[in-house]
C-alpha cells in the first residue's frame, strides 16, 4: 500500500527521499511526509495531498539538511487522510519519527496503556503508538535497533515500520512482518524502501528481509536480525528490471502484479476484524446495533466488478442472516423508484468511492430514510464519508483498469459485513463467525497455490487468441463468477464474451452452442449441496454433446467432472459460499494473457477509466 524510503549516506537525504517518493507515486496515496536528522535534531514536514503539497511546505520552510531521513506517502487506513494523520509520526519530544506501512491490529490497547502512562497523542492512526514505545523503549536502552525489537515483540498484525532517533544520527531502522520491505546496499550508502524502484537509480544491489526481521542501516552496510534479536540470514540479490519494470515489481504489467498481491490484500482485509472476545467489529459503525437488529430489507447497489461481489454477498447475507436481500444496479437503482424506508439497509460497494451513479442511489437512499453501509477500498472518499458505516477493503492502490484483487477483497468485505449482521441480529453464534473467519483466513493461502499453477491456463489462452466468442456458465454463487469472467475478457480482449446462469442454458442461450465454441464453466463443490453439482455437470454434458470446448473450473478431486472437461482447471476445496474467491483467479489469468496475445493494452483498456466519475 503505502510507499516508504529510508536513506542514511553522503548525499541529501531530503533529496534522495523525495526523488524515492516520486518513484513509489504510481502506488497511489492521498499524503506524504518526510523527516531528516540534522544538527543534533529531527525536522519533519507532512500535507495531506499530492507530493506538490509536500514539495510547497518545504519550499515555504524548508528542513536542514541532513545525511539521514525518511519519507512516507500514505495510503489511508486508520483516519481520515488529514495532515495530523499523515507520517512521519513523533513522539512528544520530537526526537523519534516513525513511517508505517500495514495495519496494527492492538494499537487500541497500546494507545490507552500510553494514555495511562501520560503520553499525549495527537492522531487518529495506528502509527503513532510506535513512535511513543520506540521513545519509552530508547530512554531505558538506548539502541533504535533494540528498541524497534522490543516494541516489535508487542505488535500484533501485519505491518513494515521505519525509524530513525535524533541521538543516532547515522542510523535508519526497519522492521517486517507481511508487508514488504527492501534493502539498497550502495557504495558508502544504504536505502531501505518498500519497493526498489524507489532507490533503483542509485544502486541495483539489493536485499529483501525476512519476515520478522529487523535491519539497521548505516552508511557503510546492514544488520539483520530477527525480532528476538538472534542474526538472521539475508538473500542478496541484483535488480536487472529498468525503473518502468521496477514500479511493476519485475512484472510486465500492472494487472499482472495486482493478481500477484491477491493473498496479501484478502488477508490485509481480514486483518484486526475479530477481538479478544471472539467478537466481530467493523472499521466505523454509526448505526445502532437496535437499529440493525429491526432491518427488514438489506439493498445492495454497486456498478461493474462491485455489483458482481454484490450478488455473491446477496447469497451470503440471507443464508447467514435470513433477511431478504436484493442487489441492484446503482445506474438503474433511483430511476425504478426503489422501495425504501427506515428499517431498510442499503449497502454501497465502490473501490474508488467516487462512482458517480453510486454515489447518487446513495444519497436517493438516505433521502428515503434509509441507512447505508459502505464497503471501500479508499479513505476519506465521498461514499465512506456519507454513508452511516463503513468496511474499507485494505487491497492498496490498484493501478491496472480492470479491477483484480479490489474484487476480491470487496468480497472478503461483504462476508464480513455478512457475519457482522448475523453476530447483531443473533441468526449467527460468535462460535458459528469464528469458524467462518477461520476458514476465510485460509484463503489466502489457497490463493496463493491457484496462482502457482496457473501456466496451463496461460497456454490454453493463447491458444483462443483467434476466437470470438467465449461464453462462461455458473450455479449459485457460480454465476456472478462466471458474469465476472465474462466482465473481465470484454474489457481486455475486446471480445463478445457473455455470462449465463447454467440453469438458463436450455431457455434459449444453448442456441449459441457450435462446433469448438470455448465455453468456461464454474462448477460448485460436490462437497457442498450436491443438486447444485449434480445439474451443472448436466450442463457441461448437454453442451459438449453439441461440440463446444469445455473448459471446466472445478474443485481439486472432483471426479465427475473430468470426463466432460475438455481442459480442467483445478482449484483447492474451498467451502460453497466462498468458492468465489478461489475460483475468480483462473478467469483474471485467461482473460489477461489473451488480451496480452491479441496485443491489447493490458492496463488501460480502450475507452474505460479506473473511476467513473460521472453518471
Amino acid at each position: 500500500m503505502c510507499g516508504i524510503v529510508g536513506y542514511v549516506g553522503g548525499q541529501s537525504a531530503l533529496d534522495v527521499v523525495l526523488a524515492g517518493l516520486r518513484r513509489l507515486e504510481y502506488r497511489g496515496y492521498d499524503s506524504a511526509g518526510v523527516a531528516v536528522l540534522a544538527d543534533g535534531g529531527l525536522a519533519a514536514a507532512k500535507k495531506a495531498g499530492k507530493l506538490a503539497n509536500l514539495e510547497k511546505e518545504l519550499s515555504d520552510r524548508p528542513l536542514p539538511s541532513g545525511p539521514t531521513g525518511i519519507g512516507h506517502t500514505r495510503w489511508a487506513t486508520h483516519g481520515a487522510p488529514n495532515d495530523a494523520n499523515a507520517h512521519p509520526h513523533l513522539d512528544n519530544p520530537g526526537r523519534v519519527a516513525v513511517v508505517h506501512n500495514g495495519i496494527i491490529e492492538n494499537f487500541a490497547a497500546l494507545r490507552a496503556e500510553l494514555a495511562e502512562r501520560g503520553h499525549a497523542l495527537g492522531s487518529e492512526t495506528d502509527t503513532e503508538v510506535v513512535a511513543h514505545l520506540l521513545s519509552e523503549s530508547f530512554s531505558s536502552c538506548g539502541d533504535l535497533a533494540e528498541s524497534m525489537r522490543q516494541v516489535c515483540r508487542r505488535l500484533e498484525g501485519a505491518f513494515t515500520l521505519v525509524a530513525v532517533h535524533a541521538d543516532e544520527p547515522d542510523v535508519v531502522v526497519g522492521a517486517r512482518r507481511n508487508s514488504p520491505l527492501v534493502v539498497g546496499l550502495g557504495d558508502g550508502e544504504s536505502f531501505l524502501a518498500s519497493d526498489v524502484a524507489a532507490f533503483i537509480e542509485h544502486t541495483r544491489e539489493a536485499v529483501e528481509l525476512g519476515q520478522d526481521q529487523v535491519v539497521e542501516l548505516r552508511r557503510d552496510g546492514v544488520t539483520v536480525t530477527g525480532f528476538d534479536g538472534a542474526p538472521a540470514d539475508v538473500r542478496p540479490y541484483h535488480v536487472d528490471w529498468d525503473a518502468s519494470a521496477a514500479e511493476k515489481g519485475g512484472y510486465d504489467y500492472f494487472m499482472l502484479k495486482e493478481i500477484a498481491e491477491q493473498p496479501k490484500a484478502v488477508a490485509d482485509t481480514l486483518l484486526g476484524r475479530i477481538d479478544a472476545a471472539g467478537t466481530l467489529s467493523l472499521d466505523e459503525v454509526r448505526i445502532p446495533a437496535s437499529v440493525l437488529r429491526e432491518a427488514d430489507k438489506i439493498v445492495i447497489v454497486a456498478c461493474g466488478t462491485a455489483y458482481h461481489a454484490g450478488m455473491i454477498a446477496k447469497y451470503a447475507i440471507e443464508h447467514w442472516t435470513r433477511i431478504p436481500c436484493e442487489t441492484e444496479l446503482a445506474s438503474e437503482f433511483r430511476y425504478r423508484d426503489p422501495i425504501l424506508d427506515q428499517r431498510t439497509l442499503v449497502i454501497a460497494i465502490s473501490q474508488s468511492g467516487e462512482t458517480m451513479d453510486t454515489l447518487m442511489a446513495l444519497r436517493h437512499a438516505r433521502e428515503q430514510g434509509a441507512k447505508v453501509l459502505a464497503i471501500c477500498n479508499t479513505n476519506g472518499s465521498t461514499i465512506p464519508r456519507e454513508s452511516d458505516a463503513v468496511l474499507y477493503t485494505h487491497a492498496g492502490p490498484e493501478v491496472a483498469v480492470a479491477s483484480t484483487k479490489a474484487f476480491l477483497t470487496q468480497l472478503v468485505a461483504c462476508y464480513l459485513v455478512a457475519l457482522y449482521l448475523g453476530q447483531v441480529r443473533g441468526t449467527k453464534w460468535g462460535d458459528e463467525v469464528v469458524s467462518v473467519i477461520r476458514e476465510l483466513s485460509q484463503i489466502a493461502g489457497q490463493v496463493e497455490e491457484v496462482l502457482e499453477t496457473m501456466e496451463p491456463v496461460r497456454e490454453l489462452a493463447r491458444s483462443l487468441a483467434d476466437k470470438n466468442t467465449v461464453l462462461f456458465l455458473g450455479r449459485h454463487v457460480g454465476y456472478p463468477v462466471a458474469l465476472e469472467g465474462a466482465l473481465k475478457l470484454k474489457e481486455l480482449a475486446y471480445m463478445h464474451a457473455e455470462g449465463f446462469a447454467a440453469g438458463e442454458l436450455k431457455h434459449g442461450p444453448i442456441a449459441l452452442i457450435e462446433k469448438d465454441l470455448p465455453v468456461v464453466v464454474v462448477v460448485p463443490s460436490p462437497r457442498g449441496r450436491s443438486v447444485l453439482h449434480d445439474k451443472i455437470v448436466s450442463n457441461i454434458q448437454e453442451i459438449r454433446a453439441r461440440g463446444a470446448r469445455t473448459i471446466v473450473i472445478a474443485e481439486r478431486g472432483d471426479e465427475a467432472v473430468r470426463p466432460y472437461a475438455d481442459h480442467l482447471v483445478e482449484i483447492p476445496p474451498t467451502p460453497v459460499l466462498l468458492q468465489p474467491l478461489v475460483a475468480t483467479v483462473p478467469l483474471q489469468v485467461f482473460a489477461c494473457e489473451l488480451a496480452t496475445a491479441r496485443g491489447n493494452e493490458v492496463d488501460q483498456p480502450r475507452n474505460l477509466a479506473k473511476s467513473v466519475t460521472v453518471e
